[in-house]
């Protein structure tokens, strides 16, 4: 496995000072003893025990029975009990002389066989981590595109070698990428594209002024004559620091990544917040709104069909209070919007939800 899966496999939940003031609540179904299952992450776990799982570190703040307790594994046994202060503490209980990660001095990592319990998903978060995107419409459109090949073809597969023209600095290597949808926030503001990434590609050096000849790889869908070609950067990912969000951070959910109409647990949304507004990491509650209701003699939702009804109906128009239906982590920031990954939902989540502070 590589650096960048153990770098999120391992993700260490951290939260600033303010978060230590929250009282923390134990679920009153929170079980005495829990088993480490695999599959698990923080997150699921913490949900067991607390309804602001962010919170989850200070459950550990007084656990001296490993060297990180946010790295436990399948197997481990969390025990619940209360101190002296009455406040709640969980304790790992794991097998005698089972390995774990240490830290020397001089910062040498020794890994044991078992992974850890990731904070959240990896396996859902790393093709979204890894290769999507959200672009600027200037930028996306300043990309050099793929224009044909010497046979004519207009759709091309791994091995092909395929032209382009550009003006631009070489790289080492390129994304081939697709504007895959518009992203607009509620107010039919453009946030950007949806890019998908299509496949790799290498160039190859040519004499040609201009021009860029490149080998397609690793097609993980057919190119196309058109398609874009981003260079391709590593992705370098800092600790994923949980937070939640403040009262001014406030948004809605304007896509999911796969067009699905109806959201849950573990779907990757797209909310109407960027750089300027937002951090990965931010925890964020999602909620749902109901139809305005006209109070009139005959009450009734602002959508009805009854055109009748709607065009002489009088009465006072009442906006209905929004409804907690879910939790989602925010994980990657763009400059317009950002990708969120849906952790907890009580009923169906749909594009439009509201999403502020948890």
């Amino acid at each position: 496995m590589g650096s960048k899966y153990f770098k999120w496999l391992l993700i260490t939940i951290l939260f600033p000072l303010a978060c230590l003031a929250d009282v923390i609540n134990i679920k009153d179904s929170a079980p005495q003893v829990y088993v480490v299952k695999k599959g698990d992450t923080l997150w699921d776990i913490s949900s067991i025990y607390l309804d602001k799982p962010w919170l989850w570190p200070e459950l550990w703040r007084n656990n001296v029975h490993i060297t990180n307790p946010h790295l436990i594994y399948p197997g481990d046994e969390l025990r619940l009990r209360y101190n002296e202060q009455g406040e709640p503490v969980l304790e790992v209980v794991r097998e005698p002389n089972k390995p774990q990660i240490k830290l020397s001095p001089e910062g040498t990592k020794t890994y044991k066989a078992t992974a850890a319990v990731p904070a959240l998903p990896w396996s859902v978060l790393q093709p979204y981590v890894e290769k999507d995107m959200v672009m600027s419409e200037e930028d996306y459109n300043r990309l050099p595109r793929l224009l044909g090949n010497h046979d004519g073809a207009v759709r091309f597969a791994t091995g092909d070698l395929v032209l382009s023209k550009t003006t631009r600095r070489q790289h080492d290597a390129y994304r081939i990428v697709r504007k895959q949808n518009e992203i607009r926030d509620k107010y039919d503001n453009l946030l950007g594209y949806q890019i998908r990434h299509v496949a790799d590609a290498l160039p190859l050096n040519t004499d040609v002024k201009d021009q860029l000849l490149v080998n397609v790889r690793q097609a993980n869908f057919e190119a196309k004559r058109g398609d874009k070609l981003l260079p391709a950067t590593d992705v370098e990912l800092d600790t994923l620091k949980l937070s939640p969000a403040s009262d001014r951070q406030r948004g809605n959910i304007v896509s999911s990544l796969e067009q699905h109409g109806l959201l849950g647990k573990f779907d990757v949304v797209i909310v109407d917040l960027g750089t300027r507004d937002i951090e990965p990491g931010t925890v964020m509650g999602v909620y749902a709104q109901g139809p305005t209701i006209t109070d009139g003699e005959e009450p009734q939702y602002e959508d009805e069909s009854n055109f009748m009804k709607s065009a002489f109906s009088d009465g006072d128009e009442v906006q209905q209070p929004a409804v907690k239906v879910g939790e989602l982590v925010v994980f990657k920031v763009f400059e317009k919007a950002s990708y969120g990954l849906i952790t907890r939902s009580s009923k169906v989540i749909r594009s439009g939800a509201i999403v502020g502070k948890p």
